[in-house]
């Protein structure tokens, strides 16, 4: 029986991926923008099934006070010199034209790492990436970006060399290339006596996909491939993968390309689309014509959702769901970063206590949700339109200003948190806030029984329903504002759930919580 691949391969909050192999191993960098730890680092021996390996900015890594869906941008992972190198972008405020970005390396003998202290690579723009040239050289490309009002922001793809002994760049780049479409994420490479420029193009939205051009000169000129895309599905809005675009390329060890990309699954809501899970990681074969352009194995140019995998490849058994449950009863004496994230910066024992009351989460509470520095949340990426989702609390607060819940998470002006509150007047009572753009609305509250509780949130495609002890309460709520196409602000990131705590007057207030669960039922077009 052919063995088949199913895209997306990595599901959830998962986007920019960047693909390596070294030996029989497959390695894939994501994005994490605002979340910490910082670029996603994923495992395979057989392209179909991907592990969380860990992070490569963790400790000491803060990224405190960028905005929603600033942070760390399109990661680049190559392997030279017997070292694992990973460029990053670092977006500190982006206010209109103007967009301050700072770009990095950090290299390392083992995924694992450690990873070395990081080489500054200037600011220039961003998605970076390496190329080592078979002369030896090593080079970075990528977007020059411009501040002015009166021209492109996005003003090419640029070339600029890098010296690894002296870990500096020449301060020069050279024009690559320039489209009047809007270009980023490249990616050089060299085959069969061509570089090819992969290029993203058209944004990260519903106009996304990928083209290639390609010179006999590292410096160009370059020719832009003949057919609009080698991949995309913007003419196709009733496909299952949307946005496909931002990918790379890899080869495995029998000679076949593969290309790995991103895209997302929408949700219909009144007839409009909502990318609630943000975008994924998928893969696609591909091949070199015969007059040496890249085109999809399977011919066309929209992603499939199923591929077929050469014999050398084991199949994956059927019955496996495409994501993972998950599960937390906090047994351990610190949270797993590979399942969960906090925002911007990470937390400190006071905060994430994990040994005062054994399989128990004491979470002290920090700032409101509006914060982008002290915000007491953990928080793991949704990757099924349909979940169910729990967690058990145990809190007394004494004032509105103490908060404790469950919350579905998009960024700081898009969530929807059942929590429990409380006041001299009502006592304990569960509530249900959201926030929307500008605006934040109240449920109103349901008296709390005594004990803890058990919040859950069932969510169906683009809405949700709560319930506490298992008694549903009143109310349905929009999942598709919790989504990259909802309000007029860019949104790159996704839909996540996870345990918040809130203690507005700062005094050590603090909450008990254990037994989070996600549980996926699989949709018909999964």
């Amino acid at each position: 029986m052919t063995s088949r691949l199913l895209n997306p391969v990595i599901r959830g909050f998962n986007p920019d991926p960047s693909i390596l192999r070294v030996g029989d191993d497959y390695y894939i960098a994501t994005s994490t923008f605002e979340y910490h730890p910082a670029v996603r680092l994923h495992h395979s021996t057989n392209l179909q099934e991907w592990e969380v390996i860990g992070h490569a900015l963790d400790e000491g890594f803060d990224l405190r006070g960028v905005p929603d869906s600033g942070g760390v941008w399109a990661p680049s992972l190559t392997h030279s010199e017997g070292q694992f190198w990973l460029a990053y972008s670092v977006v500190r405020s982006m206010d209109g034209d103007d967009l301050d970005i700072d770009n990095y390396l950090v290299t390392g003998a083992s995924i694992d790492g450690p990873w070395s202290a990081p080489i500054y690579l200037g600011s220039r723009g961003f998605d970076f990436s390496f190329f080592q040239d078979s002369d030896g050289t090593h080079w970075i490309v990528g977007v020059q970006w411009d501040q002015r009002s009166d021209v492109s922001s996005f003003a090419g793809i640029v070339i600029e060399q890098y010296f690894p002994d002296e870990k500096r760049t020449s301060g020069h780049a050279e024009l690559l290339f320039q489209d009047t479409e809007l270009v980023e994420g490249p990616n050089l490479y060299q085959v069969d006596g061509w570089y090819y420029l992969l290029l993203a193009e058209g944004g990260t939205g519903w106009n996304h996909g990928i083209t290639t051009a390609r010179s006999r000169s590292r410096f160009g000129p370059y020719e832009r491939d003949p057919l609009p895309a080698v991949l995309t599905s913007r003419d196709a809005p009733g496909e299952a993968l949307q946005k496909a675009g931002h990918g790379e390329l890899v080869r495995t060890a029998n000679g076949d390309w593969w290309l790995v990309h991103l895209a997302s699954r929408p949700v219909l809501h009144q007839g409009e689309r909502y990318s609630t899970l943000g975008r994924e990681t998928c893969l696609q074969r591909v091949v070199f014509d015969a007059e040496g352009w890249l085109r999809l194995q399977q011919g066309g140019h929209h992603a499939a959702t199923s591929v077929e995998l050469d014999s050398t490849f084991p199949e994956r058994d059927p019955s496996l769901s495409p994501a993972d449950d998950f599960r937390e009863e906090f047994l351990s004496t610190a949270l797993d970063s590979r399942s969960w994230s906090t925002l911007r910066t990470s937390l400190p024992p006071k905060t994430l206590d994990l040994t005062s009351r054994p399989g128990w989460l004491r979470m002290r509470g920090g700032h409101s949700p509006a914060s982008v520095f002290d915000q007491s949340m953990v928080l793991t990426p949704v990757r099924e339109h349909l979940a169910a989702i729990e967690l058990h609390v145990d809190a007394s607060p004494r004032s509105p200003r103490e908060m404790a819940g469950l919350i579905l998470w998009y960024d700081r002006n898009g969530w929807i948190w059942l929590h429990v509150t409380g006041d001299s007047h009502s006592g304990r009572y569960v509530i249900v806030t959201q926030r929307d753009g500008a605006a934040t609305t109240s449920s109103h509250p349901v008296p709390a029984p005594e004990g803890p509780l058990t919040l859950g949130a069932l969510i169906a495609g683009p809405t949700v329903t709560f319930q506490v002890n298992d008694r549903p309460l009143d109310g349905t709520y929009p999942v598709w504002t919790l989504s990259d196409d909802h309000g007029a602000k860019l949104r790159f990131t996704g839909l996540h759930a996870g345990a918040r705590t809130d203690d507005l007057d700062g005094r050590g207030w603090s909450a008990d919580l254990t037994n989070f669960s996600v549980r996926y039922q699989r949709a018909e077009t999964a």
